[in-house]
C-alpha cells in the first residue's frame, strides 16, 4: 500500500504492515520528542539511572513506574491516523514486532545511561549481536573478534557466520599488536568484551578503537560485565555497546534480552535486522529491565566492593592457586583497569583450585544454598559457575587451555551481600 504521504510500506501474510525502521531512526534523530522526560545532561549516573523511563502521557500525571503495554497490536480510527504513525509524523505503536512502547522506554533509558544517539532492544543477548552482525557485515566480510569472548558468542562466529560466507580472526584482544595484524580491508566488526568471561582480562578500549578506526571497522563492545555505571565505551571510541539484559542491566535474573546502543545510524541499519528476524524484545521483558535498571549505580558499586573483598581474601588462601580480578596486583591488566575503571569493575571474579575438578565438585557441595551453582551471573544473590562444563563447554579442550579455562576454574558472580558474610561462607568451604 502507499501511506497517506505517498511513502512505500508493504502487506506482509496475515495483514502485517511493515514499517521501514529507516524512517523511523530518522525520527528518532528529527524534533520529534521522546516520551521519556528529557534529562538533565550534567546529571549523576545515579540520578539519571533512577529516573529512567519517568514520562509525561498527554493529559495525564505521570506514573512513577511506567505501564506496561502487553498488547501486540493497536487499532487506530481512520487510516490517516494509522499512516502518521507509520511514517514517523507522530508516536505511536502499530504491530509488536516494528517495536512497542515498553521496548522503546528501556531504549532511550539504555541511550542515555551510555551518552548513544540510540538504542534497539532484542530477545536476548545473543539475538543483539546476531542483529549486529548480519546488520554490519556483508557476506565474504571478515571480522575480528577476542578469542577470550563468551562461549555463546564464540560459536556464532564460528559456526553459524562461515555458512554466510562471513569469517572471523580470533585474537588476544589484551594484545593491541594482535588486533592490529588481525585487520583487513575487508574486516567489517571489531569485536571485544570490556572485561572478558571468565579470566576477568582488559582491553585497552581507546587503543583498540584507533586501530579499528584506522582499518575502517565498526567497533563494537560487549560491556554486559561492566555497565555504563562503570564504563561507558563510546566514550573510548567505540562506535557500539552492546548487554545481555539479564544480567547487570536487569539485576535480578528475570528478564531476558539483549540491547545495542551507539551512532543512530549504525543502530537504524541493526533495528531493521532484528525486526527482519523477528527477535524484538517482549514487552514484559522491557518492563522488568527497566525497574532493575533504576538501581544497577547502586548495585554495581556493592558488586565492587563485595568482589574485591573476595578476591583479596581468596587471594591469600591455601586452597586456591590463582585469582582473576582486575584490581588485584598480580593481574597482567592491573593497570589499564586502574584507568578505565576508576570507580572499579564489577562483581565478577574467577579462581583456580588446586584440586581440580574435584575440588570445584566439593566446594560446589560445601557451598549448598549458600552460593548456588547457577549457569548465568550478576543476580543480586552470589552465584558460581563452572566455565569449562557450562559458559564454555562448546570449546575444544586446546581452545579451553589456550584461554586458561581450567578443570579447576570456579567464575563468581558476587552479589550485593555484605562482603563478610561471604568470606566467611568461602572461607568455611574451602
Amino acid at each position: 500500500m502507499t501511506s497517506s504521504t505517498g511513502s512505500p510500506s508493504t502487506r506482509r501474510a496475515g495483514g502485517e504492515v511493515r514499517r521501514d525502521p529507516r524512517r523511523r531512526a530518522a525520527a528518532r534523530r528529527s524534533d520529534n520528542p521522546k516520551w521519556t522526560v528529557t534529562m538533565n545532561p550534567s546529571a549523576h549516573p545515579a540520578t539519571r539511572a533512577a529516573r529512567a523511563g519517568t514520562h509525561t502521557p498527554p493529559g495525564a500525571a505521570p506514573p512513577l513506574v511506567p505501564a506496561l503495554h502487553q498488547s501486540t497490536v493497536h487499532a487506530y480510527p481512520d487510516l490517516a491516523s494509522l499512516h502518521r504513525v507509520l511514517d514517523d509524523e507522530e508516536r505511536g505503536q502499530v504491530y509488536y514486532r516494528f517495536g512497542h512502547y515498553n521496548g522503546q522506554v528501556l531504549e532511550e533509558a539504555v541511550a542515555d545511561l551510555e551518552g548513544a544517539a540510540d538504542a534497539v532492544s532484542a530477545a536476548s543477548g545473543m539475538a543483539a549481536l546476531t542483529g549486529t552482525v548480519l546488520a554490519l557485515v556483508e557476506a565474504g566480510g571478515h571480522v575480528v573478534a577476542d578469542r577470550n569472548a563468551y562461549g555463546g558468542t564464540r560459536s556464532l562466529l564460528e559456526v553459524d557466520l562461515p555458512r554466510l560466507g562471513i569469517t572471523t580472526t580470533l585474537v588476544d584482544a589484551a594484545d593491541p599488536g594482535d588486533v592490529e595484524r588481525a585487520l583487513t580491508p575487508r574486516t567489517g566488526l571489531l569485536l571485544v568484551e570490556a572485561l572478558t568471561n571468565p579470566t576477568m582480562r582488559v582491553p585497552d578500549l581507546p587503543a583498540l578503537a584507533a586501530l579499528a578506526a584506522a582499518a575502517g571497522a565498526t567497533f563494537v563492545v560487549d560491556s554486559t560485565f561492566a555497565t555504563p555505571a562503570l564504563i561507558r565505551p563510546l566514550d573510548h571510541g567505540a562506535d557500539l555497546v552492546w548487554h545481555s539484559i539479564p544480567k547487570y542491566l536487569g539485576g535480578h535474573s528475570a528478564a531476558m534480552g539483549g540491547i545495542v546502543a551507539g551512532d543512530a545510524g549504525l543502530v537504524a541499519r541493526i533495528r531493521r535486522s532484528i525486526v527482519h528476524v523477528g527477535a524484538t524484545l517482549g514487552p514484559f521483558d522491557a518492563w522488568l529491565a527497566l525497574l532493575g535498571l533504576k538501581t544497577l549505580p547502586l548495585r554495581m558499586r556493592a558488586h565492587t566492593r563485595g568482589a574485591t573483598a573476595v578476591a583479596e581474601f581468596l587471594a591469600t588462601h591455601p586452597a586456591v592457586t590463582r585469582v582473576h580480578h582486575p584490581a588485584h596486583p598480580g593481574h597482567p591488566h592491573a593497570a589499564t583497569a586502574a584507568r578505565l575503571y576508576p570507580g572499579g569493575t564489577g562483581g565478577m571474579l574467577s579462581f583456580e583450585l588446586a584440586g581440580g575438578r574435584r575440588a570445584v565438585d566439593e566446594l560446589i557441595r560445601r557451598l549448598g544454598p549458600a552460593i548456588p551453582l547457577s549457569p548465568s551471573l550478576a543476580d543480586v544473590a552470589t552465584t558460581l559457575v563452572h566455565p569449562a562444563t557450562t559458559t564454555h563447554r562448546s570449546l575444544a579442550p586446546e581452545d579451553l587451555a589456550v584461554l586458561g579455562i581450567t578443570d579447576g576454574l570456579v567464575r563468581l558472580s558476587v552479589g550485593i551481600e555484605e562482603p563478610a558474610d561471604l568470606v566467611a561462607e568461602l572461607g568455611a568451604a574451602l
